[in-house]
């Protein structure tokens, strides 16, 4: 830990203003200049130092990180949250997660009307998801693409047939037509150009493929009631947060169908626990992270302890609350904090 933390040390001589690109005054999904604040936050996850600001266009309601953070600065927050330190908590996270990706791959299968099929998931980590969905697709392959190693895990693991690393705009111009699916779930909220990303997955799919995106909604009643402590928000992650009539448009726009738009299929019952358990952290913040100045001493842990002892009726009660309040209501009352559309590209 010692020699992580003299590496961050150095790291943030400069400041974190090193880590953002210029503000932008502009929308970058309409253009528009009629910008305002949406949210201004902190790192609630993994307690890097700095402020992350998300404006909102009040012309087309896109949602969006500004300033950005630059290559440097996704380096730096990227950098032990899905690899190193966060690896295996994260890792056993995806994996724990079999009835969710199981539910994704079937909201797909009445528009694969029992045809084989390659199937490409972009952001696809350690492949969970890939491995889950073959046993709903008995007749679908599936090959991974991540920017970290994961897809090679995946590959070497047996999830997938191949793992390819890397950027998808940069692997769509080698695989035109390579597939009959893809998939982006929860990916192109991390990328720093939606359309770019858009386009590369018309590239690879083939004439009739299908396009399967779930992102967080940013229209969500529940980004408004819980203000930072909403976790899709995820920052410094998350660049772009896309209302839906404005993806739909622009798949339309880039040559796809929509087929289906789903929302409390889409929807992860987490929201309050979530909330619960990012404020509880936040008041007392003890854990041994080499980016903070020092280890914390035995009275901050002591604190740290009983604080979240303390917590566990609030994260039961807002367990249940979830399960069985949340779910059956999400729908009905705008509670859904996810979407997903099901797109095919034109047959020509």
């Amino acid at each position: 830990m010692a020699v992580l933390r003299a590496a961050y040390r150095r790291e943030l001589a400069e400041g974190t203003g090193v880590f953002f690109e210029a503000r932008q005054h502009r929308c970058p999904w309409c253009g528009s200049a009629r910008l305002g604040g949406r949210l201004r936050t902190t790192d609630l996850l993994q307690h890097k130092p700095g402020e992350f600001s998300l404006d909102r266009c009040h012309d087309c309601g896109h949602v969006f990180q500004n300033p950005r953070l630059s290559e440097r600065g996704l380096a730096f927050y990227y950098r032990d949250f899905y690899d190193g330190l966060g690896e295996e908590r994260l890792g056993g996270l995806f994996a724990s997660r079999t009835a969710s990706y199981r539910a994704r791959a079937a909201s797909v299968r009445p528009h694969l009307a029992g045809r084989p099929a390659e199937w490409l998931d972009v952001g696809t980590g350690h492949g969970h998801f890939c491995a889950s969905a073959a046993d709903v697709l008995p007749d679908v392959v599936f090959d991974g693409l991540d920017r970290s190693d994961g897809a090679e895990l995946a590959r070497q693991a047996g999830r997938v047939r191949r793992g390819h690393r890397g950027s998808f705009t940069e692997l769509a111009a080698t695989l035109p037509g390579a597939y009959d699916v893809v998939s982006m779930f929860h990916y192109l909220e991390h990328s720093t150009d939606p359309q770019d990303e858009l386009e590369a997955a018309h590239a690879v799919l083939r004439p009739g493929g299908l396009l399967v995106i779930d992102v967080p909604d940013p229209e969500s009643r529940w980004a408004r009631l819980l203000g930072r402590w909403w976790l899709p928000w995820l920052q410094p992650q998350h660049l772009h947060l896309i209302p839906v009539a404005n993806l739909r448009r622009r798949l339309a726009e880039t040559g796809f169908t929509v087929l289906a738009e789903e929302h409390a299929e889409a929807h992860d019952a987490v929201d309050l626990v979530s909330a619960a358990w990012l404020a509880l952290d936040a008041l007392a913040p003890g854990e041994d992270l080499p980016w903070l100045p020092e280890p914390p001493g035995a009275v901050r842990r002591a604190v740290r302890a009983a604080t979240l002892l303390a917590g566990v009726p609030l994260l039961l009660a807002a367990t249940v609350l979830d399960r069985t309040l949340a779910r059956p209501l999400a729908g009905r009352f705008g509670l859904t904090n996810a979407y997903r559309l099901v797109a095919r590209r034109a047959e020509t």
